[in-house]
């Protein structure tokens, strides 16, 4: 999923204005919204890496809303004659700083920044951050826009749930909240009378503007009756300001996202423009010099063009042997002896040459997708971006700025430098690897497997898009039902969505027990209302309604909307994703597909193979976190269950209860998986007696018992908790380490918690890279095979490949095979395997 940063320029500088201490030039002419208006720039774009950027900015114009109404904005002052003199450099800045500079005659920056965020939205596959001060922008939040709303303090990012949690209602409703309670900074008249919280309470219980008016009949909801002429006197009023209020988003900018894409940074402009404004701090922070200001790229930088003779230039200039390289955008930049060379707008010719050699990189995957269009899987010997994650698991991010924080390495942005860093970063990576041993980690399992991903993306995953929008349809008349009934329950209607009304709903009104309370009233989360759940019949008919509700929403038209034209899903499989070495998914994250519940499970029947002459086939470990406490406790009871092929659910409760296997009844055994499982995650009593619904007495006779029957099983959870106590990390058999500096605590809590990741990391990282490498042995398998057949998708321990029909057999002979023997343990990996035109029939 890539990302867009959209800045309200106006905002934004307005903000540092006043918000900056006096700063001037020695000439005596003000800087300090500048040095306000970079700062914030440059923590947003390291801490977002945004692939696109705009800055939007107002015009000294009249828009269509002063002529709608010539007292818009009618009360506000000139600017300041100080902020004046500094808005022509704003605009050169960002500009510099790679944005897209958008300003339209007859629009606010609002309507620019409707229009892109829009454009983005329609693009299906971005995620936009709208940096902004002014909240008229939350109208524009959607399920991949979010507002991050400056504050004084702390700036406050706005999703559709944080804003549904603030507010109670949805972003899109919001806008008639300004139309009832108008805008005093822009003269927005509103109704008179009606303040915020009355409109929220309104449009909440109304659904809208339009709907608040057609119950006027009906007294606007039981409004009192001053309220009642306030809203008919003021619907005039009301609709005019709703007009006001609404944001544009058919600004006539560009709409071609590839306008918006974030450029290289203009160094030699940044030099000029800080020099001149003596922003020497800058000069130092960028990392720039007095070489940026006499030229714009390196004496090597080699400007291609269609001349074979500057091909031949830059070719000739590329040493023998590995290579450090960059490449982005057609743009390559590679370290030879004598410095970085860049080629811009790189030929064919030139990448299929450069991409010969082994090559040393930051982000393998990415750069094996951009060069899957010529055919080129690279040779990589080194990623340090993988080496990153490999050393420092669990990060938000792994740019290389960070990596090169991490690394002690200077950073500065730009082609010409990052082959430098990647270098630098290299010699340091390396030497810590090599230290904690993991090496073999970087190069047998993560770079072989970056390559497998990138493909998978790119292949992807067909769906059946009417068939889920039929689907989609269903579930909203599903949820519309159980709303009614919701409401009936209740005695009335009321936003069911939002938590404030929902919690007076049920422990004010019904007088069910209150669990905890947040800022904003009562909490109603999953495991308030689970707890509930047999107190009241409306309990469960809310949790159906949010299941329902959730399906549609994340899964329904969403996921159809996602679709390419190719009609697949192309999901984002992060291989840095996760603490404990599992690759996750998003956008959309396939791997949270439910598998509980037939409406969840209804989902699999509309992924299907590419047509009518290929198939599915699903693979899938059984019992591998299990089999792996097995191999690696060496406990000879559990070892001797899988080697006979005994199911270890009924062998656990057998030997715990005390009973033959025959006696074992289907709860008995699901208790024994309970714990099995449990143990794994080093489970209390007292949290397996609210999975199993046993007392807490029951349970810890239960673990006892357990630990009777595998001996072994407990000292080595024991003795792993004090091998993680004393080095600080545990390790995977392949190596993988994960830092668990919560068991240092002094917080009892903490520390607990550090404890049971202590116990389960080795067993869940040694599955993660059991996964990973059977993945890249499937792969290999494959295309060694000739057989028409690709795998599309990863999920937890299940593979799964799509196939022609005529190789499926083949196929699936490869597939399990590879999957058993991707590691020796002393316990067979067992796969179970299944063929379908569907992932549901599949599965």
């Amino acid at each position: 999923m890539e990302k867009f940063l959209i800045l309200d320029g106006n905002s934004l500088i307005n903000r540092a204005f006043y918000g900056v201490r006096s700063l001037s030039r020695s000439d005596g002419m003000p800087t300090n919204a500048l040095f306000g208006f970079v700062n914030y720039i440059k923590h947003y774009l390291d801490l977002l890496s945004p692939d696109y950027f705009v800055c939007a900015f107002d015009m000294h114009h009249p828009t269509f809303r002063h002529e709608r109404y010539e007292k818009y904005k009618s009360n506000r002052h000139g600017m300041p004659d100080e902020l004046a003199a500094q808005m022509p450099y704003a605009h050169r800045i960002a500009e510099a700083l790679g944005a897209a500079v958008l300003e339209t005659p007859g629009f606010e920056a609002d309507d620019i920044i409707g229009t892109s965020s829009g454009c983005a939205d329609l693009h299906g596959n971005i995620n936009t951050f709208i940096l902004t001060g002014d909240r008229d922008s939350l109208q524009l939040i959607s399920d991949r826009t979010s507002v991050i709303l400056m504050r004084n303090n702390k700036d406050e990012l706005f999703n559709r749930d944080h804003f549904r949690e603030v507010y109670g209602i949805e972003p899109e409703q919001f806008v008639d909240v300004k139309a009832l309670m108008g805008d005093s900074s822009d003269c927005i008249p509103g109704v008179p009378g009606i303040g915020e919280k009355t409109a929220l309470k309104l449009i909440s219980a109304a659904g809208s503007l339009d709907a608040l008016y057609a119950s006027a009949e009906d007294g606007y909801m039981g409004a009192t009756k001053s309220l009642i002429k306030r809203l008919d006197e003021g619907r005039k009023s009301a609709y005019l300001s709703q007009e006001l209020s609404k944001i544009c988003t058919d600004a006539p900018i560009g709409r071609d996202m590839e306008d918006y894409r974030l450029r290289i940074s203009d160094r030699g402009e940044l030099y000029r423009l800080f020099k001149e404004l003596e922003f020497q701090n800058f000069i130092k922070k960028f990392g720039l010099d007095e070489s940026d200001e006499a030229s714009d790229t390196s004496e090597l930088t080699v400007e291609i063009s269609a001349s074979e003779a500057k091909s031949d230039e830059f070719l000739c200039r590329i040493p023998e042997g590995e290579l450090t390289v960059s490449y982005y955008d057609g743009n390559i930049a590679v370290l030879t002896p004598d410095g970085v060379l860049v080629c811009r707008s790189a030929d064919e010719n030139i990448i299929r040459a450069v991409f010969s050699h082994p090559i040393v990189c930051h982000d393998l995957k990415t750069l094996s997708k951009s060069l899957a269009a010529f055919g080129i899987t690279p040779n990589c010997t080194f990623d340090t971006m993988l080496a990153d994650y490999l050393l420092r698991p669990g990060r938000s991010t792994y740019s290389l700025e960070t990596t090169a924080e991490g690394s002690g390495v200077r950073y500065s942005p730009g082609p010409e430098t990052a082959p430098h860093i990647i270098a630098a970063c290299r010699n340091f990576l390396a030497d810590a690897l090599n230290r904690e041993g993991m090496s073999g980690v970087l190069s047998d399992i993560e770079i072989p497997l970056a390559s497998v991903l990138a493909d998978m993306e790119t292949v992807g995953f067909k769906i059946d898009v009417d068939g889920l929008r039929r689907y989609a349809a269903e579930l909203l008349q599903m949820e519309e039902s159980l709303a009614s009934s919701v409401y009936s329950l209740a005695g009335h209607d009321f936003n069911i969505n939002s938590p404030k009304q929902l919690g007076q709903v049920l422990f004010d009104e019904l007088g069910l027990p209150a669990g905890r309370k947040t800022k904003t009233g009562y909490s109603t989360d999953a495991d308030t209302l689970s707890r509930l759940r047999y107190t009241h019949p409306i309990v469960a008919e809310i949790l159906s309604y949010r299941q329902v509700a959730k399906l549609r929403g994340t899964y329904g038209d969403a996921l159809a909307d996602m679709a390419g034209p190719d009609g697949r899903i192309h999901t984002t499989l992060n291989q840095c994703g996760t603490a404990t070495g599992r690759i996750s998914s998003n956008d959309p994250n396939l791997q949270n597909i439910p598998v509980r519940g037939e409406l969840g499970r209804e989902l699999r029947k509309y992924f299907i193979a590419g047509d009518t002459s290929r198939i599915l086939i699903d693979a899938d470990y059984s019992q591998i976190e299990l089999r792996l406490l097995a191999h690696l406790s060496g406990d000879d009871a559990m070892i001797e269950a899988f080697n006979s092929g005994a199911d270890i659910h009924t062998l656990t409760a057998s030997s715990v209860f005390n009973l033959s296997p025959d006696q074992v009844t289907p709860d008995l055994r699901r208790r024994a998986k309970a714990v099995n499982f449990g143990i794994v995650y080093g489970i209390g009593a007292y949290s397996l007696s609210q999975d199993i619904g046993s007392t807490r007495r029951q349970a810890e006779e239960y673990i006892r018992g357990y630990f009777n029957t595998y001996p072994k099983v407990e000292s080595y959870l024991k003795e792993t908790v004090e091998s993680a106590i004393d080095s600080g990390s545990t390790s995977t058999m392949f190596g993988r380490k994960r830092w668990i500096p919560e068991l240092s605590s002094k917080n009892r809590n903490v520390s607990a918690f550090g404890r049971r990741v202590a116990m389960n990391s080795p067993i869940q990282g040694s599955a993660a890279d059991i996964i990973k490498l059977a993945m890249i042995n499937v792969s290999r398998a494959l295309s060694k095979s000739g057989l028409d057949a690709k795998l599309i998708m990863q999920v937890h321990d299940e593979l799964i490949v799509e196939s022609s029909r005529d190789s499926a057999d083949e196929v699936r002979e490869i597939l399990v095979s590879e999957m058993e023997n991707a590691a020796s343990l002393r316990v067979p990996l067992s796969v179970e395997a299944s063929i379908g035109d569907t992932w549901f029939d599949s599965k």
